[in-house]
């Protein structure tokens, strides 16, 4: 079976959109019940030993791209602290039995990263559960579509800036007081902090932000031994587009228009970039912005 480095075209290594693709779920949705179901490597991963006895958290890790990277992480060799939301629990259970078959530890701590007592509560759980943490990537993320700013909500504004901002804080927060030099930070945002939709105000402008937090963080922390970085997606085939983050007649054409690629991109092709910022590989790297946009030119 082919794996991650296997040579093939990526312009027709995962489907291209259709109609097939327009569906919707109430939110948060699951990963179990999308058509197709997106690919976060739980059949082609192969791990080959970079993170061995490394110990992480890792946010959103039921679906999309947090399963892909908590499924690569343990594949390399480490244990896992999984956050998700307690409805998502059908697609964790997923990855906690994949990660025990890749022989690693896997945790779960179902809660909402909007509570700044839960994210300290991750950071305390994998000291207490995997005696420490040197790998944290934030991937969790809120996403819903608005077309006009007259009918987004300052409830949804805080919700997305709240999960996607100062859960990070929180978060980075609590893990630095804990992390020994050599440990990594890996953030999340996204094309569309540097080509903003407009129906996506207020989570594109998260992601604008958690570039420059990121960058400034690295700074600060670099004196530690500590590496702070950040992977922008571009359009990812993942329960978040069709649980409001995209309207839904759009999906049959989700990723084509944008990427010169033709297709959206899939979880599994997301995880490298998170492997390769958490192994010492990249030990020289710091403050970066991985960007993984299927073709699409970014600053």
């Amino acid at each position: 079976m082919a794996d991650q480095y296997t040579m093939q075209d990526p312009t027709t290594q995962y489907p291209k959109p259709n109609e097939g693709f327009q569906q919707h779920q109430d939110g948060p949705g699951l990963e179990q019940s999308m058509s197709p179901k997106p690919d976060a490597g739980e059949a082609t991963y192969r791990g080959s030993g970079r993170l061995e006895g490394r110990r992480a958290v890792v946010t959103g890790a039921d679906s999309g791209i947090g399963r892909a990277t908590a499924i690569a992480f343990a594949r390399e060799g480490a244990d896992v602290v999984l956050s998700y939301l307690p409805e998502e629990e059908p697609d964790a259970r997923e990855v906690v039995e994949l990660i025990e078959q890749a022989g690693r530890k896997a945790v779960s701590l179902p809660g909402d990263v909007t509570d700044e007592a839960y994210c300290r509560q991750l950071i305390d759980t994998a000291v207490a559960e995997l005696g420490g943490i040197d790998i944290l990537a934030n991937i969790a993320g809120k996403q819903q579509y608005v077309e006009d700013i007259a009918q987004l909500s300052t409830e949804q504004f805080d919700q997305t800036y709240k999960t996607n901002v100062y859960a990070m804080f929180w978060l980075c927060q609590a893990a630095i007081a804990h992390m020994p030099p050599g440990s990594t930070i890996i953030n999340t945002a996204s094309l569309e902090a540097y080509q903003p939709a407009p129906i996506l105000l207020d989570y594109a402008s998260t992601k604008w932000a958690i570039n420059g937090f990121s960058k400034s963080l690295a700074q600060q922390v670099a004196s530690k031994g500590i590496r702070v970085n950040v992977v922008a997606p571009g359009p990812i085939w993942t329960p978040l587009q069709v649980a409001g983050g995209q309207p839904t007649q759009a999906l049959a054409q989700f990723g084509a228009a944008q990427s010169p690629l033709g297709r959206p991109g899939q979880p599994a092709e997301m995880a490298p970039a998170y492997v390769f910022l958490a192994s010492p590989e990249s030990s020289y790297v710091s403050g970066e912005t991985i960007t993984a946009t299927g073709g699409v030119p970014t600053p």
